[in-house]
């Protein structure tokens, strides 16, 4: 089952016998799962288990459920930020997907948004932490998808949650998409709607209702995924206008493909298909040349992507179409003033 499907599943939306039963199959798991989450949270919350302090402040980026929120171009704000203010950043994550000790997917696409950044890939990361300290000489550790890493003490932990899905259908995996229960919002310092342009006023207000009740000290903010210009995969950029009107083929790898399609609808150009692969796909020869026969069954002039997809893509083109992605950055709609004070007294 797909990622769309699964969604279809756990939402509600797959009606009839066969999926009540196996929505109520899913919720006993569910509660295994959650009891096995809530015991590991509660040896933290209480010290039972241990946490490392680094000396330096790590600020966080996660979320509460599984799929995309916009970690990755989060991540490249926060780095920009600092960078701006003198401060050497280095980047830490997991690496999940990453195959024989290669970069994975958005260890990839964070080089080519930041050149030169540090940027380790480690399931330990308090020694990628300590690494980063005592031989990059790293001023501050930004732990990228780290809102459920509690072993790594953090200074700011910013939780992003996307407006299209913000709290995963109301259970946690595998019933509905939530990593933890929305209860975990409490360890939030800072709470970015993300994709907040997609969904209306009431909507916004009825998902900072639900964050105000569990993380009143928090600081919120709301923020677009704004696309900013077309890549290809040997670097060369094109404007956004470039497929505004055009029909086009799109595919992704990602944990929520719904946002890459919205994306797209918004950038006013006409999907004529679209598929999708499972998070974190790497992408075989034989892929490449399935993408390339399905898009000669289609009358379209381009082919569209996510920048992750891209960089596991070494071609420019399939079936004589050129190849873009859809570069996308943070863009702050409001809240942006309150996530920067919290930033800036990490240094007070």
């Amino acid at each position: 089952m797909d990622s769309t499907g699964f969604r279809a599943l756990v939402s509600g939306r797959q009606r009839g016998l066969g999926p009540a039963a196996l929505r109520g199959g899913l919720r006993l798991a569910e509660v295994a799962y959650t009891a096995g989450v809530c015991y590991r949270n509660t040896r933290y919350d209480h010290g039972a288990a241990t946490v490392h302090r680094m000396a330096v402040p790590v600020v966080s980026v996660g979320n509460l459920t599984l799929g995309g929120t916009g970690k990755t171009p989060m991540v490249a704000w926060l780095v920009r930020w600092f960078a701006a203010r003198g401060v050497r950043a280095a980047v830490l994550s997991r690496g999940y997907g990453a195959a024989g000790g290669s970069r994975n997917d958005e260890a990839l696409e964070l080089e080519q948004r930041l050149p030169g950044a540090i940027h380790l890939q480690n399931p330990d990361r308090v020694a990628a932490a300590e690494e980063a300290v005592s031989k990059l000489h790293a001023e501050v550790i930004v732990l990228d998808d780290g809102f459920q890493h509690r072993c790594l003490a953090r200074d700011l932990d910013v939780v992003l949650l996307d407006a299209l899905e913000p709290f995963g259908f109301g259970h946690v995996f595998p019933r509905g998409m939530l990593r933890e229960p929305i209860v975990g919002l409490r360890r939030a310092d800072v709470v970015v709607l993300t994709r907040a342009d997609l969904v209306d006023a009431q909507q916004r207000g009825q998902i900072w209702k639900i964050v105000h009740r569990h993380a009143p000290q928090a600081a919120c903010a709301e923020a677009t995924h704004a696309p900013r210009q077309l890549i290809a995969v040997d670097g060369r950029q094109e404007s956004l206008a470039a497929i505004r009107g055009a029909a086009v083929a799109a595919f992704c790898g990602l944990g929520n493909p719904a946002g890459f399609r919205r994306t797209l609808e918004a950038l006013g150009c006409r999907p004529v298909a679209f598929r999708e692969f499972p998070d974190h796909h790497r992408y075989s020869q034989g892929d490449i040349e399935a993408l390339a026969a399905w898009i000669r069954t289609l009358d379209v002039s381009a082919v569209v992507c996510t920048p992750k997809d891209l960089v596991k893509l070494p071609v420019g083109e399939l079936a004589s179409r050129p190849l873009w992605a859809v570069a996308v950055a943070i863009e702050f709609l409001s809240g942006q003033d309150a996530l920067e004070d919290r930033l800036q007294r990490l240094y007070h």
